[in-house]
């Protein structure tokens, strides 16, 4: 598999088509949601692959890597941890 490419539910995402993964797992209440619990990938179009935690997790570090590491400051604005 590429440096650039990570596994989201059995589905190879390249990792420059993500722009932002949820913190929080999804809860919406409705009694035949089938995402609750699961953390949402949000990528580019419009698009969305839904992440169990370790995958949501190893999302982050492979964009990490990607992306060259965090900064010594934390690798947010000012210093700031971005996650």
């Amino acid at each position: 598999m590429s440096e650039n490419m990570f596994v989201v539910d059995d589905k190879f995402i390249p990792l420059y088509r993500v722009l932002w993964i949820a913190k929080t797992p999804h809860y919406c209440g409705e009694e035949d949601c089938v995402r609750e619990g699961y953390y949402e990938i949000r990528l580019e179009d419009g698009e969305s692959v839904w992440a169990n935690k370790d995958e949501r997790d190893g999302m982050l570090e492979a964009l990490e890597t990607w992306c060259g590491g965090a900064d010594e400051g934390g690798g947010g604005p000012e210093g700031e941890d971005w996650r």
